[in-house]
């Protein structure tokens, strides 16, 4: 009387037959090509901003993440103050620095 599993379906025996790890197979090399297409380059580039993060030091030119380009003036432990133009100071946190400009390059703007 079911209108969606036919009676011929519904009194077969359960398909038991192969590898319940051949199953897993799939969905393991998914998590393993995840891992090396986005999740290891991510931790590289939070590894390398670290790092130039940490050695920023007074007088280099820097890029902020918002868009401010300036001279670093003074250095704190979690924050360092940034001149933008000529006596006008900004102060930001040390990881908002997106890049490390050469020596030079505010002049030419």
């Amino acid at each position: 009387m079911s209108f969606f599993v036919s009676d011929a379906l519904a009194d077969a025996p359960a398909a038991t037959g192969g590898d319940p790890l051949l199953g897993l197979l799939f969905p393991i090399g998914l998590v393993v090509l995840l891992y090396f297409l986005m999740i290891r380059p991510q931790v590289k580039r939070q590894k390398e901003h670290k790092k130039m993060v940490e050695a920023l030091a007074k007088g280099d030119e820097v890029t902020t993440s918002g868009g401010l380009l300036g001279r670093i003036t003074e250095l704190g432990d979690n924050f360092a103050q940034i001149e933008v133009a000529e006596n006008v100071n900004v102060k930001i946190r040390r990881t908002a620095v997106e890049s490390v400009l050469p020596k030079g390059s505010l002049k030419e703007l």
